[in-house]
């Protein structure tokens, strides 16, 4: 190797080499002021809005020519999810119709009829705690045969703030292991000859997808860095001052902004050992269900690091050139990352851990595989007047601080991406 190629490969590793211009102000400019256009209605799930900012997404990556995960023929990785609404229940013992105010249902059929005789009878007696009972028979519950759950009328309080909860639409992953059915009755029968259940629920299909590229490693192919943020919102939500489109600037066009800009840093740069992902996940905002289902695609002992981003376009609790991340002490991610960082940029531990954010977001999934995931942000959750609302508009965004991370970022994982480092792993729970 001769001394210019040396002298080139010692400031790359270093970090010292600048920048593309794909991380520049004017580029992240455009693809917030994109996502957050009124034009999206605020990205909202299953509607208009969400497929034109997955089709930019996706337009994005193709610019880039960046690879197709596995086996998929384009950057979308669809999934489907169930939105269930109760519908009927009829219930009775000893042929005795109860009450509908003394019994509820979960479950994902559509339609079911069944007697004790084909079921799972659990009780819970009057001096039994209502609560560890019900984990301890949802634990037990088996996905082939319902379960019946005859409970003591002493539990009458409890069991109607259960049942209010039951009624409520429920969202759930098409894809996930089915879950089994549960009815619960409040009775003074607790050793019934015959119990009758007929149930029905009102389950629309709904479809939603992740946008996915991916630049192949260059010498592990077979080991993963992530680099995530979801790119749905709210949609139109109530009215304020005359405006309902809840634009999602910060939240979080702000960290797709990073996720593309990154894809194209990366691009350029074509160092990368490992294999990068960078993903747009959907259906954040309604529980997280775009990660989940790209959680189960990959196997978590080659995911050797995710980052998420999480609403990244304002100046943290600390002020300009710094970031927190979720989660700090249960992986070395982030020493490495301050490791390999500018020296007056800093990574800090999550400052509001009332509000478990490791486990609210798009990289909890992967947590509980035991991945080293984490979220990165900066937002003044504590004082933010914008979040949730018409007003997280691009305007309310530092831009050019918005940009600074992103470089920061860029420079502190070049040891992940090139493989010299490996995070330790996040321990499951048992």
């Amino acid at each position: 190797m001769n001394r210019a190629s040396i002298i080139f490969w010692t400031l790359l590793v270093s970090g010292c080499v600048s920048s593309n211009s794909s991380i520049s102000t004017k580029n992240i400019t455009r693809i917030v002021q994109t996502l957050a256009d009124d034009k999206m209605q605020g990205r909202g799930n299953f509607q208009e809005g969400l497929e034109k900012s997955a089709d930019f997404i996706a337009s994005e990556y193709s610019k880039l020519n960046l690879d197709f995960l596995g086996d998929l023929k384009s950057y979308r990785q669809n999934f489907e999810i169930l939105q269930i609404q109760p519908k009927e229940l009829i219930v009775r013992i000893n042929y005795k119709k109860v009450k509908t105010s003394a019994c509820f249902f979960e479950s994902k059929e559509s339609e079911l009829s069944f007697s004790n005789e084909k079921s799972l009878i659990r009780k819970i007696q009057k001096n039994e705690d209502f609560r560890k009972r019900i984990r301890e028979i949802k634990e037990e519950a088996k996905t082939d045969r319902p379960t019946i759950v005859l409970v003591a009328s002493t539990h009458h309080k409890i069991f109607e703030r259960y049942k209010v909860r039951s009624t409520e639409k429920r969202t759930l992953l098409a894809s996930i292991v089915p879950e089994p059915t549960l009815v619960f009755v409040l009775t003074t029968e607790l050793s019934p000859n015959t119990v009758h259940i007929e149930l029905k629920n009102d389950i629309q299909k709904k479809p939603s997808s992740n946008v996915v590229g991916v630049l192949t490693g260059k010498s592990r192919p077979d080991e993963y860095v992530i680099f995530s943020a979801h790119y749905d919102h709210l949609g139109i939500i109530e009215s304020v001052n005359g405006d309902s489109i809840a634009n999602g600037a910060d939240d979080d066009a702000s960290g797709v902004s990073a996720v593309i800009s990154l894809a194209s840093h990366f691009k350029n740069l074509d160092t990368h050992g490992r294999s990068l992902i960078f993903v747009a996940f959907s259906a954040e905002e309604i529980g997280g269900y775009g990660a989940q289902f790209f959680s189960k695609k990959l196997k978590p002992n080659e995911i050797k690091a995710m980052i998420n981003f999480e609403m990244i376009g304002k100046f943290s609790k600390w002020g300009k050139n710094s970031v927190f991340i979720t989660g700090f002490n249960e992986s070395n991610l982030g020493k490495i990352l301050q490791k390999n960082s500018p020296k007056e940029f800093h990574f800090y531990p999550d400052p509001y851990p009332t509000y478990n954010l490791f486990h609210r977001s798009d990289n909890a999934p992967f947590v509980r595989l035991g991945v080293p995931a984490h979220t990165i942000s900066s937002a003044p959750i504590d004082k933010d007047k914008f979040y949730h609302s018409p007003d997280d508009e691009i305007e309310t965004l530092q831009i050019d601080n918005l940009k600074i991370i992103i470089e920061a970022i860029a420079q502190s994982v070049r040891t992940l991406t090139s493989g010299m480092d490996t995070p330790t792993r996040i321990p499951l729970e048992e």
